[in-house]
């Protein structure tokens, strides 16, 4: 059975539609309908899916709508919003120097993906 969103979960996805790609605001009157649907990933991460009221269950190509870093170097995480078809689809964290996250960041530990990218391509 599908449950709301905590009000952590929808302060940061909030964070992230406002932060990520230029289209990915558009989203954000979806987000007021997404309940999280019973998936839950076998490795324990804090990882979710979307159900959202109204629309069809999200299918076909992913489409990243907002991408950040966050962590240390010892312990760098990722985490990403998308959607599918038009449907907001999910919420996914990632370890890039670990497991991932069993635990959801805050929105002020979050930096962009491609602020990264710069960084190692300069250095």
């Amino acid at each position: 059975m599908n449950r709301e969103l905590t009000p952590v979960e929808e302060q940061l996805i909030r964070w992230m539609l406002d932060h990520g790609k230029a289209d990915a605001g558009a989203f954000l009157p979806q987000l007021e309908k997404a309940q999280v649907t019973p998936f839950r990933c076998p490795c324990g991460c804090a990882s979710i899916n979307f159900s959202i009221d109204g629309l069809p269950k999200p299918s076909g190509g992913m489409n990243v709508l907002a991408d950040f870093l966050f962590g240390t170097d010892e312990e760098l995480s990722g985490i990403f919003v998308w959607e599918q078809s038009g449907v907001l689809a999910g919420l996914e964290v990632y370890g890039l120097a670990g497991d991932a996250p069993k635990t959801l960041p805050s929105p002020d530990s979050l930096r962009p993906l491609s602020d990264e990218t710069t960084l190692s391509q300069n250095g």
